[in-house]
């Protein structure tokens, strides 16, 4: 259950995420997020934006790739089956907009097992590739996974 040794793992940067006008207007209908700069371009770039842009939520799109990695580790030794999402943050630097080009470094911050539960905090480093290999902070989304182990059936 949960590897303990993972705590202060970091993984490699994600191949690049783009995002695209219409993933975002569909994650914005999802999510009930109706202000016109998620929809409409014109009203977006009215609004200071150079393209749509995407609800803070969003950024869970290239987190949850990037924590893919780290749950399909098999020396990890996480079931998937037995994860409950217990806990999300999010920490933007600037809006995720259409046209980025979004790569994730995941870290494994601690795992850590009570009561045949191991807690797993992940941090998701969220980056805009740019020309000339530079990269623009984007986000942090930080998560807490509660692996249940067998024997808490």
């Amino acid at each position: 259950m949960a590897n303990p040794d993972f705590a202060g793992r970091e993984y490699p940067a994600t191949t690049p995420y783009s995002v695209g006008r219409e993933k975002v207007r569909e994650f914005a209908s999802a999510v009930g997020a109706t202000h016109p700069a998620h929809h409409d371009l014109v009203a977006a770039r009215g609004a200071g934006y150079p393209d749509l842009v995407a609800p803070p939520t969003f950024a869970v799109v290239v987190a949850q790739r990037a924590e893919a990695q780290y749950v399909s580790d098999p020396e990890a030794d996480v079931e998937f089956s037995r994860v409950v999402h217990a806990d999300e943050k999010f920490v933007h630097h600037r809006p995720i907009v259409a046209g980025d080009e979004l790569v994730t470094v995941l870290h494994v911050d601690s795992v850590t097992h009570r009561a045949g539960i191991a807690m797993v905090t992940t941090r998701c480093e969220v980056f805009a590739e740019r020309p000339g290999d530079a990269r623009e902070h984007v986000a942090t989304v930080t998560s807490t996974l509660a692996v249940r182990g067998e024997e808490s059936r």
